[in-house]
C-alpha cells in the first residue's frame, strides 16, 4: 500500500477567506457569527449565522460564469483552486489521467432551488424555470467543474452523507492512492446553505440555536447551555498525494494521512448513537488501518456542534477508546468559531486537523464555560486559548443525518 500525504490546502470559511486567514483565526479564536444578511429573519427564531464576510463573486468569476453557477459551487472552486495553486500543481506536467477530484456536497445548489421555485410560483401565467436551474443545484457540480477547468480525468465524484460527506471523501481519496488507482486527488466539501429554506427547516427540528442576543457565543460545544448548532457556509479542499509523486514534485507537505473510518450509528435518521457506537468504531478502525495505540494520538479535532445529544454521545465514544490516555489528548470544538458547515465542514475541520499536525498548535474551542456534568470530566477540552503542544497523530471527527461516522487520522510527516 502506498503512503498518502497532503501537499494543498484551500478554504473560503466564516471567519477567513483563504487558507492562511482561517488558521490564524482559529488560533485567535474569532467568531464568525453575525446577523443574517441575505434575507428578512423577523419571522424565524433564529436570526443569526457564520456567513462568508465580504464576499463577492466577481472577484473571482466574471459575470456570465457567476450567473451559472450557485454560491456552494463558488465556494468550492475558490477553495479548490487555492489548494492546487498551494501544491504547486502544474498539470501541463503531469498526467492528467492519474489526477482525480473528489469533492462533496451535503446539500448542494439550496440557494438556487429556493430562489428558483419561489420564482416559478409567483408567475404561475408564465411559469418557467432558469435554463440553468438544474445544473446549478445538482451536488456533483464542484468535482464536475474543478475536473473539467483543469482537465483532470481520473476518479470524479461526489460523496454525499449528510455532515460527514467531505470527510468521507477524502477517505476515499486516501483509498484510491493507496491502492494506487490515482496518484493525485482535490478533495474537499462545499456548502452554502444560508437560506429560508435551510433555516426554516433546522429550526422546525430544533437543531439551531436560537439564542439571538448572544449570537457571538451561542455555539458552545460541551457547554452546559448550549442549545443547538450555528449554521455556517463555506468549503475546504485538501490535493491528496502519494508520497511518491509528492518526493518526485519536490512538494511540500503538511502532514501524512495514515488510517480512515467509515461506520454507521444504525439507530436513528437524526439523532446520535446515546453510547456513541458508530463513533466509537469509526475512530477504531481509523487507529486500526494506522497501526497505532490510543495512547499515540496527541489531539482531536471533535464533531462538536454544541447540540445536547451529539456532545454526549460523541465524548462517551472518545471515552470509550482512549479511558486512561485521555489527560494526554487534546480536544476541541471548532465550530465554535466557524459554525456549522454541513457537507463543507469535514473539510475545513481536516485542514485545521493537518495544520495542527504540521505546526504544533492546537485552536482553542471558544464559548464554552461550565462544561456539561455529562460531558466526561477526563476530556481535556482546549478552551477559551490555542495551545502549544507536540501532535505526532489527529483525528478529525465527523458525524452527520443518517447515522454516517467518519474519523481520519493524520501524523507528522517525518521521512
Amino acid at each position: 500500500m502506498r503512503r498518502v500525504v497532503i501537499t494543498g490546502l484551500g478554504a473560503i470559511t466564516p471567519i477567513g477567506n483563504n487558507t492562511k486567514d482561517y488558521w490564524n483565526n482559529l488560533l485567535d479564536g474569532v467568531s464568525g457569527a453575525d446577523k443574517i444578511s441575505r434575507f428578512d429573519t423577523t419571522q424565524f427564531k433564529t436570526n443569526f449565522a457564520c456567513e462568508i464576510k465580504n464576499y463577492d463573486a466577481l472577484n473571482y468569476f466574471d459575470r456570465k460564469e457567476s450567473r451559472k453557477l450557485d454560491r456552494f459551487t463558488q465556494y468550492g472552486l475558490i477553495a479548490g483552486d487555492e489548494a492546487i495553486k498551494d501544491a504547486n500543481l502544474n498539470f501541463d506536467t503531469l498526467d492528467t489521467d492519474r489526477i482525480g477530484v473528489i469533492f462533496s456536497s451535503g446539500i448542494g445548489g439550496f440557494e438556487t432551488m429556493e430562489k428558483d421555485i419561489i420564482e416559478f410560483s409567483k408567475n404561475q401565467n408564465n411559469p418557467r424555470f432558469n435554463p440553468f436551474f438544474i445544473t446549478k443545484i445538482i451536488a456533483n457540480n464542484v468535482a464536475g467543474y474543478l475536473s473539467i477547468k483543469h482537465g483532470l480525468r481520473g476518479v470524479n465524484t461526489c460523496p454525499v452523507t449528510a455532515c460527514s460527506s467531505s470527510t468521507t471523501g477524502l477517505i476515499q481519496a486516501f483509498n484510491y492512492i493507496k491502492w494506487g488507482k490515482a496518484d493525485i486527488i482535490i478533495s474537499g466539501g462545499s456548502e452554502a446553505p444560508i437560506n429560508q429554506s435551510s433555516v426554516g427547516g433546522f429550526n422546525a427540528m430544533k437543531a439551531l440555536s436560537t439564542n439571538n442576543e448572544n449570537y457571538k457565543t451561542a455555539s458552545k460545544p460541551f457547554d452546559n447551555s448550549r442549545d443547538g448548532f450555528v449554521l455556517g457556509e463555506g468549503a475546504g479542499a485538501l490535493v491528496v498525494e502519494s508520497l511518491e509523486s509528492a518526493l518526485k514534485r519536490n512538494a511540500k507537505i503538511y502532514a501524512e494521512i495514515s488510517g480512515g473510518g467509515e461506520t454507521a450509528d444504525a439507530y436513528h435518521i437524526t439523532n446520535t448513537h446515546p453510547e456513541g457506537k458508530g463513533a466509537y468504531l469509526a475512530m477504531k478502525e481509523a487507529l486500526r488501518e494506522g497501526i497505532i495505540m490510543p495512547n499515540q494520538v496527541n489531539y482531536i479535532n471533535a464533531h462538536a456542534t454544541s447540540t445536547g445529544p451529539g456532545d454526549v454521545s460523541e465524548s462517551k465514544a472518545i471515552k470509550r477508546l482512549f479511558n486512561d490516555n485521555l489527560k494526554n489528548i487534546s480536544i476541541s470544538g471548532t465550530k465554535s468559531m466557524t459554525g456549522h458547515l454541513l457537507g463543507g465542514t469535514g473539510a475545513i475541520e481536516a485542514i485545521a486537523t493537518c495544520l495542527s499536525v504540521h505546526t504544533n498548535w492546537i485552536p482553542p474551542t471558544i464559548n464554552t464555560t461550565v462544561i456539561d456534568k455529562a460531558i466526561s470530566s477526563d476530556l481535556d477540552i482546549t478552551l477559551g486559548k490555542k495551545t502549544s503542544k507536540t501532535v505526532d497523530y489527529a483525528l478529525s471527527n465527523t458525524f452527520g443525518f443518517g447515522g454516517h461516522c467518519a474519523a481520519v487520522l493524520f501524523k507528522k510527516y517525518k521521512g
